[in-house]
């Protein structure tokens, strides 16, 4: 086949799910073509390996610019392979707090028009089902077997004064309690692993892998297929409906740049003749920051079977209308490139996200070549209203830090340190969350229903679409994302040849 009614760019998180609901039609069929590989890393599996992930077969491993306010660059690895950063991530499932949605002021795209997307993705167990759902493709819950640490974490930040969020990644709840994850049986579940494998043999779907797309071919206004590169060989294959892009908020925007999509003069200074000028593709470029307290532990922190981070707490800065910190107790000493610190097994860390970040970055194109790497700029902390609010989270953190139930595990802080500078700290001591989003938002560059504005037959759906990073880890909300565009685009499908639309 040369032609497939539908060709999705990308075998991440959104990439699987659409995939998988969108063959269920038999009449539909599917071209799905990633740049990575079929078979990961043995280290997806484990849970706790995360953290060697990073610049490992599973991953672009970009790099950002140096940043400004930090004067050190930072890793951006983001998947590369089936299942995407759902195989590389912390597998931390929640979906930020409702009025992250709600604040877009986009219809349809509220956290109620959401919910049951979010609902349909997933099963729980011992959650409320009018907000969880209860039969869905992806397995989710609390750490089997949680870290001793953590359970006196959660103790800590409740002796000093903060809620018990019975379910703090159901999107209603403030406060700390044991986040969702995506483990099942003990070892970790990507997206794919849910969604896209169970279905690899349907006949109305194809998956193209170690195959990197590097144009779109447009004719006419239409975007017509795409262009790739497999094993040294060029392919161009046709979409006769649509062409949907899922690589995510750096690959995305990339791809659509090399197409001749994007700011013109930028472009023009690239190399690439514009085809369509759109300003925003790449623009507003969002992350979560991380900063934290890093404490020498009094005694050894044995090592877990989790994800280094089973405890959440949403928290609302003083400055703040709507909740903007996260903060979780991890059990390695993660802190920023280059500073001091115990080793493993040594120390652990109150680590303090900023979930409504002001700063905005660029995901720029700088050559025609697609084998050049984009360059990335989330300029962390150049709005000061960021650094005030991760002030104020350090200083939760060491309010926490400090607590009675940690005392067994306390033994000095290391950063910011006892007479550090918790502005200069939280400039410095910066990590990024690898939670990118927003370079192609709902309302700027698309449409409501995803649709590239000036291309027919277009669409984006993943991170990217995003017009405001959400106050939660991103893959939750981006498979919700990913089931209402199914029923999007399904629907489009029943108004033009009358076929059937996607439902449970």
């Amino acid at each position: 086949m040369h032609e497939w009614d539908y060709i999705i760019v990308g075998a991440g998180s959104a990439g699987s799910v659409l995939a998988a609901r969108l063959t269920e039609h038999s009449d539909v069929s599917v071209l799905l073509i990633e740049a990575g590989g079929r078979d990961l890393p043995p280290a997806v599996a484990v849970p706790a390996a995360w953290p060697t992930l990073s610049g490992s077969a599973a991953d672009w491993a970009d790099v950002t610019t140096t940043q400004v306010t930090s004067g050190v660059s930072e890793p951006m690895p983001h998947g590369r392979g089936l299942g995407g950063s759902s195989a590389i991530n912390a597998m931390v499932f929640t979906r930020g707090h409702r009025t992250s949605y709600d604040a877009w002021q986009l219809p349809g795209w509220t956290f109620a028009d959401m919910l049951p997307y979010f609902r349909r993705s997933e099963t729980t167990a011992g959650r409320d089902p009018r907000l969880r759902g209860t039969d869905g493709p992806l397995t989710v819950g609390p750490a089997a077997r949680p870290h001793p640490l953590f359970a006196d974490g959660l103790t800590a930040a409740l002796e000093a004064g903060h809620p018990f969020a019975d379910d703090p990644s159901s999107g209603v709840r403030e406060g700390f309690g044991w986040t969702d994850l995506t483990v099942a049986l003990g070892h970790r579940q990507t997206v794919a692993d849910a969604y896209l494998r169970p279905v690899l043999g349907r006949p109305n779907l194809t998956v193209e892998t170690n195959a990197t797309v590097y144009a779109l071919t447009i004719d006419n206004g239409r975007c017509t297929g795409v262009a790739f590169v497999r094993d040294g060989r060029p392919h161009t294959v046709t979409a006769g409906t649509e062409v949907i892009l899922a690589a995510g908020a750096i690959g995305t925007p990339h791809l659509l740049h090399l197409s001749g999509i994007g700011p013109a003069a930028e472009l023009e200074q690239a190399g690439i003749t514009p085809l369509v000028d759109a300003p925003g593709v790449g623009q507003n470029l969002q992350d979560h920051p991380v900063s934290g307290v890093l404490y020498r532990a009094a005694r050894s922190v044995p090592p877990g079977d989790g994800n280094h981070a089973e405890i959440t707490g949403l928290v609302q800065s003083p400055a703040a209308t709507r909740p903007d910190l996260q903060l979780l107790f991890v059990d390695l000493p993660l802190r920023g490139a280059g500073l001091p610190g115990p080793d493993a097994g040594e120390g652990y860390a109150l680590q303090v996200a900023l979930m409504a970040p002001h700063s905005r970055g660029t995901v720029r194109t700088v050559s025609a070549d697609p084998l050049t790497r984009p360059v990335i700029d989330p300029r962390y902390n150049t709005d000061g209203r960021d650094v005030a609010a991760l002030v104020a989270g350090l200083e939760i953190a060491r309010d926490i830090g400090e607590s009675a139930a940690l005392r067994p595990w306390r033994g000095r802080e290391v950063l910011p340190g006892p007479d550090g500078d918790l502005r200069a700290s939280a400039l410095r001591n910066i990590r990024s969350y690898h939670h990118y989003a927003g370079t192609c938002r709902i309302g700027d560059v698309l449409d409501l229903e995803l649709r590239v504005r000036g291309v027919d037959a277009l669409r984006v759906i993943d991170a990217s679409v995003l017009p405001a990073i959400v106050s939660g880890n991103t893959n939750a909300p981006v498979v919700g994302i990913a089931e209402r565009a199914a029923d999007l685009i399904t629907g489009s499908r029943k108004e033009v040849v009358g076929g059937p639309s996607v439902g449970r």
